[in-house]
C-alpha cells in the first residue's frame, strides 16, 4: 500500500493525520495523538497517520518522517505507559511504517474498544480525560457520558436493580392482567402461569431478592414494564416515550397521531408497545401468507416492525435524557433509543451475538412472542426487508448525546420509475454501470444523497473500494461530492433527477430537534448537520444550476490537496461567474462547488471581503449570498 492509497481511505472511515515533525523536524509522537486514540477507541475506531499535515480547508500535505523507526518505538512505549493512556487495545500489526517514494509515515489503526474496555482515557482520571469523536473532531466527554460508559462496562443487567421503597401498588394492575393474558395466548401450558402476580413477576425478573443483602423488591425492569407513570418518573425523571405518525395526505403536519407519556394512559413499556405496534402496522399492505394450510396474519414485515420496536425498548439506556422516539410516515419507519451500541455495528448486522442492556425486559417481551432469540433480531429485520426488495435498513449510532437510530424504508432498492428517469438523464452511460455503481446513483436519487457508510449497509465491501467507486462516479459526472474527509456525501450532478423524498426533511428527520412548540421533555437530540450550520445559512443548491460554477472552479474541488492560493482563486472564479449570471452563491453552494468545509469557505470569503458583494446587508443575514463586485 502506498501513502497516497492510504490517504485515499480517509473519506469512508474515521481518519486523522498529524504532522508529527517535532521541534527539530526529526519526528516525534505529539501529545494530541492520545486524545485522538481515546476518542477513536470510545467511538467507532479509526486510523491515525503520523507525518502528514492537514490544512484548514481539509487538504493534505505528505511531509514524511525523518526517523520513522524512532517515532514508531516511541509510540509503542507510550501506548504501554499507564501514565499516558489507561489501556493499550492495539495488536502488533495495528501500528506500522508505510514507505513510498522515499517518504515514510507511521500508520496506526485503532479498533473500537469493547464495552468492558470503555472508557479508554488519557492520564489518571477518566472523568476529565475521556474523549470521543463527532463531526468536528475529538471532544472531551462530559462527566455524565463517562459515567454511563463506566456503568455499561460494569453492569451486565441495568434493569435488575432493586428500587427501594417500591411495592406492588406502584404497578398498573390492568397492564399486569393484559400481559398475563397475552402470555397465556403465546404459551398456554407454561408453568409460570400457575403463579400469582408476585410469583410471575419474580420469574420474569420484575421482582427479586438480593442473595447477598437479602434485600427484596421491584426491579427497574418490573417498574418500567408494568409501573404507573408516576412510579416510573420517580425512578427515572427523564423518562419519555414518543410515537409520532404523519400520514401521506397531510405532509405539512408535524404529526397526525401521537402517543407520548402525557399522563392520559399508564405510560409503561408494555402499554406503549401495544399502542405503538398497532399504529405501526395499521394499513400495512402486505399480502397474507399461509403455513400448513392456515392463514398467518402476521407477515415477516409485521414481525420485523415488532422486532425493531422491541429492540428500541430493551436496548435503551433509561438513565439518559434522550427520549425513545418512534416515527412512521410516507412508507418510512424510524426507531430511536438512547444509549450506544454495546457491540460493534458489524456484529449487530451479522447477528448471532447479543449484549442486551436490559435482559429482564428482553425476557419479558420474549415470553409473549414479541422478540426473537438473542442475536437474531437485526437479521430478521434485514431478511424481511430483503424479501420485499426494499432498501436495506440503515443503522446509525450517534454520540453527544448517545443514541441509536434504525430507519426502515419501504422504497424499492431500484425503483423502476427512478431507474427510467436516470437512464433518460444519463443515457447508455447509466446502463453500462456496474450493479454497485447503479445502486449508488439510484440511492442518491431516492434518498437525496449517498455516502461511503450507506453503501456499506448495502454491500459487503471495504470502505477503500467504495471510495474508489464513488470517485469514479464523480469523475464520470454522475455524482457531485459535498463536504470533506469522513463526512463526504454525494448528490446527483446539479441537473439531477428530483429527490423522491424531498418532503422528508420537514416531517421525518429523526435526528432533527423538534420545534419549540413540539418539544418533548428531555428531547435534546440534534443532527450533526444542524449543529454545524451557521445562522442565516440557507441551502439554495436546488435553485441554481451549479455546473458552470463547478467548471469555473477547475480541478481544485477534485484534488486531494491544493495550495490555499489556488483554492482562493477557484472561489473567486465562481464568484465572477455569479456576477456574470446575475446570481448569488450561498455558502452551501460554495461547499458543493469547491468541496471544502463551511469554516474554510467563510475564511476565504473574509479574505476576499473587499472584492465581493452580498445579497443582503449583514454577512450572516438569512438567505445570504455572495458574488464578485460588478466593477472588478
Amino acid at each position: 500500500m502506498t501513502i497516497v492509497d492510504l490517504l485515499a481511505r480517509r473519506e469512508g472511515i474515521d481518519f486523522e493525520v498529524k504532522a508529527a515533525q517535532g521541534r527539530e523536524g526529526l519526528g516525534e509522537v505529539p501529545r494530541s495523538v492520545w486524545e485522538t486514540y481515546s476518542a477513536m477507541a470510545n467511538t467507532q475506531g479509526g486510523e491515525i497517520v503520523l507525518g502528514v499535515k492537514e490544512y484548514p480547508d481539509g487538504t493534505l500535505d505528505i511531509l514524511g518522517l525523518a526517523r520513522p523507526e524512532q517515532v514508531l518505538k516511541s509510540f509503542w512505549d507510550e501506548a504501554n505507559n499507564p501514565n499516558t493512556v489507561n489501556l493499550n487495545i492495539l495488536r502488533n500489526h495495528d501500528a506500522q511504517i508505510v514507505e513510498d517514494g522515499g517518504r515514510a509515515v507511521v500508520h496506526i489503526s485503532v479498533p473500537r474498544a469493547s464495552r468492558e474496555q470503555r472508557p479508554v482515557y488519557v492520564g489518571p482520571n477518566p472523568l476529565t480525560s475521556t474523549y470521543r469523536r463527532n463531526h468536528e473532531g475529538d471532544y472531551r466527554c462530559p462527566e455524565r457520558e463517562v459515567r454511563r460508559m463506566i456503568a455499561d462496562a460494569e453492569q451486565d443487567q441495568r434493569d435488575a436493580r432493586i428500587l427501594p421503597g417500591y411495592t406492588l401498588n406502584d404497578l398498573d394492575a390492568s397492564s399486569v392482567v393484559s400481559y398475563r393474558n397475552e402470555f397465556r395466548s403465546a404459551n398456554p401450558n407454561h408453568v409460570w402461569l400457575t403463579e400469582d402476580d408476585l410469583g410471575l413477576l419474580t420469574q420474569l425478573g420484575g421482582w427479586r431478592r438480593d442473595r447477598q443483602t437479602d434485600e427484596m423488591g421491584l426491579t427497574l425492569a418490573g417498574v418500567l414494564m408494568f409501573g404507573s407513570l408516576r412510579a416510573i418518573l420517580d425512578a427515572l425523571p427523564d423518562y419519555v416515550l414518543d410515537y409520532r405518525e404523519v400520514p401521506e395526505d397531510t405532509p405539512r403536519l408535524r404529526w397526525a397521531d401521537r402517543v407520548t407519556t402525557d399522563g392520559t394512559w399508564s405510560g409503561n413499556l408494555y402499554s406503549f408497545y401495544r399502542r405503538a405496534f398497532a399504529r405501526l402496522t395499521d394499513g400495512l399492505r402486505i399480502p397474507f401468507v399461509t403455513e400448513a394450510g392456515r392463514r398467518v396474519d402476521e407477515t415477516p414485515v409485521h414481525r420485523a416492525l415488532k422486532e425493531a420496536l422491541v429492540n428500541a425498548l430493551i436496548h435503551a439506556d433509561y438513565s439518559a435524557s434522550t427520549p425513545i422516539l418512534i416515527q412512521k410516515t410516507h412508507g418510512l419507519f424510524s426507531f430511536r433509543n438512547p444509549g450506544s451500541l454495546r457491540i460493534p455495528p458489524g456484529r449487530v448486522r451479522a447477528g448471532g451475538t447479543s449484549d442486551c442492556r436490559n435482559r429482564n425486559l428482553q425476557k419479558m417481551f420474549q415470553m409473549i412472542g414479541a422478540a426473537e432469540q438473542a442475536g437474531s433480531g437485526f437479521p430478521t429485520i434485514v431478511g424481511a426487508w430483503k424479501d420485499q426488495h426494499w432498501r436495506p435498513p440503515s443503522l446509525v449510532e450517534r454520540f453527544e448525546p448517545e443514541h441509536i437510530t434504525l430507519r426502515l424504508s419501504m422504497a424499492s432498492l431500484l425503483p423502476e420509475d427512478v431507474v427510467a428517469r436516470l437512464r433518460a438523464r444519463f443515457g447508455e452511460a447509466f446502463a453500462e454501470l456496474s450493479e454497485v455503481e447503479r445502486t449508488a446513483v439510484v440511492t442518491a436519487a431516492v434518498e437525496g444523497k449517498v455516502s461511503n457508510g450507506r453503501l456499506q449497509d448495502l454491500y459487503d465491501l471495504h470502505p477503500a473500494a467504495i471510495t474508489e467507486i464513488l470517485g469514479r462516479l464523480v469523475a464520470a459526472g454522475f455524482l457531485v461530492s459535498q463536504g470533506t474527509k469522513r463526512w463526504t456525501t454525494y448528490i446527483l450532478s446539479p441537473d439531477r433527477t428530483p429527490n423522491l423524498f424531498d418532503t422528508e426533511e420537514e416531517t421525518f428527520d429523526t435526528d432533527q430537534s423538534p420545534t419549540e412548540s413540539d418539544q418533548t421533555p428531555g428531547d435534546t437530540d440534534q443532527s450533526p448537520t444542524e449543529s454545524d450550520q451557521t445562522p442565516g445559512d440557507t441551502d439554495q443548491s436546488e435553485e441554481l444550476d451549479l455546473s458552470p460554477y463547478i467548471r469555473a472552479a477547475g480541478s481544485v474541488r477534485s484534488s486531494g490537496w491544493a495550495p490555499p492560493e489556488a483554492t482562493r482563486q477557484a472561489l473567486w472564479n465562481a464568484l465572477v461567474v455569479a456576477q456574470e449570471r446575475n446570481e448569488y452563491l450561498s455558502v452551501d453552494n460554495l461547499t458543493v462547488i469547491l468541496n471544502r468545509s463551511k469554516p474554510s469557505i467563510y475564511r476565504y470569503l473574509r479574505a476576499l471581503r473587499e472584492k465581493i458583494e452580498t445579497r443582503f446587508v449583514g454577512d450572516r443575514a438569512p438567505g445570504q449570498g455572495y458574488r464578485a463586485q460588478a466593477s472588478r
